[in-house]
């Protein structure tokens, strides 16, 4: 006979099974339900999306147990992909295109950010006088890492203003407090750098800023048109053996955008790690709001935004040819749009 007590620790029991049980459900149908991600530089808003999905466990609702290795910039989190030690990279849509011309082929199959979020800004206290691009020839410019998409911004800007990247020398100074850091102590004179980091040197008058791509409107102003930027992406050959896999990653990713187009203030305050405000909640909010609408609502690569990465990139770098870049290799939207019917991302 149940006493009230086994009644209700079965009762409990049976409720939380109602809850694993689609997880299970999901994992036994993964080809990969153990996989890392890396990333280069989790604490920027860049990788929202990455950490809203770890966050609020829509990884785990997949039936997904996903370890994020972080690191330095998105070069270096690269390389842990191709180096094999990580499965999936989130980085920039770039990487994709760079790959592509070393004759290695990576794929992007869900989207996080339709903006790169990047500015250059101008160290006020270094550069007070400064007047155009062609004053930084000889300078430091500070980039999250070498070779990553704020080092590809960097070498835009510098390009379009008659520099080369070898006329200046790059310092990694990462996204968080050391980045602040090494610009406040004049360690660096410029910065590439992401949200939120660039708003808290913006408001505090510490940089001036020469290029702006954390709107949507900014972004149009310096590459002319969609600009692809956070995605998940990884080797081909992973994306064609682990489509479940993938498709429990788009729709964790879709999960957590479709969450990010009505969160407030409150909600993310709550959702991201204390380290990630770098002291100060009402600078990382006053951030947030600047890049919200760099956020992808859905998932999907713009139509057009291949070709104008690919463009960005071979205006300054040489060992790219845009003709021998097929754009359709680059990306998939196959998972992103179920993951949009599913969600009404």
């Amino acid at each position: 006979m149940l006493t009230r007590r086994s009644f209700q620790t079965l009762a409990a029991a049976a409720g939380a099974a109602i809850v694993v049980a689609p997880a299970l459900r999901a994992q036994a149908r993964l080809e990969k339900p153990r996989l890392s991600i890396a990333v280069g530089g989790k604490a920027a808003f860049y990788y929202l999306p990455l950490t809203i999905a770890e966050q609020l466990g829509y990884f785990k609702e997949e039936g997904l147990t996903v370890e994020i290795a972080d690191f330095a910039g998105g070069a270096r989190a690269l390389q842990a992909v191709v180096g094999g030690s990580a499965d999936v990279c989130s980085g920039a849509f770039e990487h994709t295109i760079n790959l592509q011309s070393k004759n290695q082929f990576f794929q992007s199959f869900v989207l996080q950010g339709r903006a790169p979020q990047i500015a250059v800004g101008v160290s006020t206290r270094n550069l007070p006088a400064y007047q155009s691009v062609a004053d930084l020839r000889g300078r430091k410019i500070g980039v999250s890492a070498p070779g990553s998409s704020t080092n590809m911004v960097a070498n835009l800007v510098l390009s379009r203003g008659g520099l080369k990247a070898s006329d200046v020398s790059y310092v990694g100074v990462g996204v968080a407090a050391g980045a602040l850091t090494a610009l406040r102590s004049g360690q660096i004179d410029a910065i590439s750098n992401t949200d939120p980091v660039m708003t808290m040197l913006e408001q505090k008058g510490d940089v001036k800023i020469i290029s702006d791509t954390r709107t949507l409107k900014g972004t149009q102003e310096v590459f002319g048109g969609p600009m692809p930027a956070a995605c998940l992406y990884a080797p081909a050959e992973f994306v064609q053996k682990n489509p479940h896999t993938c498709q429990a990653l788009a729709h964790a990713i879709v999960h957590a955008l479709k969450w990010l187009q009505t969160a407030g203030p409150g909600d993310i305050i709550k959702a991201v790690p204390e380290a990630f405000l770098l002291g100060d909640r009402a600078l990382y909010l006053a951030s947030f709001d600047k890049v919200r609408e760099s956020i992808s609502p859905d998932g999907l690569v713009p139509a057009d935004g291949p070709r104008t990465a690919l463009g960005a990139i071979a205006s300054f770098d040489t060992q790219v040819k845009a003709e021998r870049i097929d754009l359709d290799k680059l990306y998939t939207n196959e998972f992103a749009r179920r993951a949009k019917d599913r969600f009404k991302a």
